[in-house]
């Protein structure tokens, strides 16, 4: 059987970290304090070099009071 996705259709996973981040005035030293990462983790994050864990994933979402869906945006 043969996969859906094929060998050029790479899933993309985006997010909206920097942005939000912004909007509540968040430096990314208090970001990766309060999510208990590093500091290049949350630059990893925001410039989609790295994507989180689902455990991540779910620690930022209940940061930001917002569904994860509304975070992370994944495009096919």
């Amino acid at each position: 059987m043969e996969s859906k996705l094929s060998k050029k259709e790479v899933p993309v996973l985006k997010n909206r970290l920097e942005e939000l981040r912004k909007q509540r005035g968040i430096r990314q030293e208090e970001l990766a304090e309060a999510l208990e990462v590093s500091r290049q983790t949350i630059g990893s994050l925001e410039n989609g070099r790295y994507n989180p864990s689902i455990l991540l994933a779910f620690k930022i979402s209940r940061y930001f009071g917002l569904p994860i869906e509304e975070i992370f945006l994944y495009e096919e």
